[in-house]
């Protein structure tokens, strides 16, 4: 019994071990960084074991901005812009690229308080039925874009603004195609401290888990193209790790447009796990003090649960 115990435990410990490592990697991987308490409870902390293994086996440059030409295949995209975004004006006009009507997005919902519209076209599966619908040519030609796994059209209002923070998974890389924008650098995306301001018919690619963050400081919304392309990763063992952990969890985040289209199953318990996060933003507005207490509390909590107990 003594022996299972301490086998359990050292298993613990070298999670705990290896957590804290590669939250140190991926908080010292940019140029620019949370703070302390901010680092401990961001998601990029309890993801950073999965994909620290991404970036050391990443077979394209662990850089902000990545070159395009690593991905030719995109060039079918950039060629044919303008009915991409005939399609998508179409869709804009159809008030179709919208906010999510219902907690059924979790991967975004933090933006739709800021403006920030969609209309999903696929999402790491098929495509969304309403997509096929509504803008056929943009659907046919991602079809024969391969590795991208999840797409969308996607608008930033006038006046409105993304605030800085990581996207969670690094098994992917972020495309951008300007579609309808400013053409302004007072529009811009900023990559780890680093400005891009869209344009019309031009492309960008970066790794969104570096921290970034958005602006939109003009009197015109921006409407791009916004793609997940899967990230090239060397070794068998590293591809199939890609594939099954988009498959088995990142496809389970599938918001859809219509009620036609699929809802993963991360999104159907997410309107009952919000309830949580309502009570605490109650407790924040009420005592911001109280709030920070009880959360770092109950994840020093966890943590005794989890790692601690036993020497305690």
């Amino acid at each position: 019994m003594q022996s299972i115990l301490h086998e359990l435990l050292s298993v613990k410990f070298f999670i705990l071990y290896s957590l804290i490592i590669a939250t140190v990697i991926v908080h010292y991987r940019g140029r620019v960084r949370y703070k302390f308490f901010r680092q401990v409870s961001d998601h990029s902390t309890f993801m950073a074991p999965i994909n620290v293994p991404m970036y050391a086996l990443s077979a394209v440059e662990n850089k902000p901005y990545i070159s395009t030409a690593n991905f030719p295949q995109l060039n079918l995209l950039k060629t044919n812009w303008q009915t991409i975004r005939d399609e998508a004006i179409q869709l804009e006009q159809a008030e179709l690229i919208k906010g999510s009507d219902t907690l059924n997005d979790v991967g975004f919902n933090s933006f739709f308080r800021r403006g920030w519209k969609r209309f999903y076209l696929k999402w790491y599966g098929d495509f969304h039925p309403s997509a096929m619908q509504h803008c056929p040519q943009t659907v046919e030609f991602l079809k024969n874009t391969p590795n991208i796994k999840a797409a969308m059209f996607a608008v930033l209002p006038a006046g409105s603004q993304l605030m800085p923070h990581r996207d969670p998974y690094a098994g992917s890389l972020r495309y951008h195609l300007g579609l309808i924008t400013p053409n302004s650098e007072m529009c811009n995306i900023v990559v780890d401290g680093q400005p891009y301001a869209w344009k019309d018919g031009d492309d960008v690619m970066f790794d969104e888990t570096y921290i970034h963050h958005a602006h939109n400081d003009t009197d015109k919304d921006r409407l791009i193209l916004f793609c997940d392309v899967e990230r090239p990763v060397k070794t068998i063992f590293g591809r199939a790790w890609n594939s099954f952990f988009g498959w088995f969890i990142i496809a389970s985040a599938a918001s859809p447009n219509m009620g036609t289209d699929k809802t993963g199953n991360i999104n159907k318990i997410f309107r009952y796990v919000y309830s949580i996060r309502l009570v605490g933003k109650r407790l924040k507005a009420f005592n911001r003090t109280l709030y920070y207490a009880v959360k770092y509390a109950l994840m020093l909590l966890i943590l005794w649960a989890l790692f601690l107990r036993h020497f305690i």
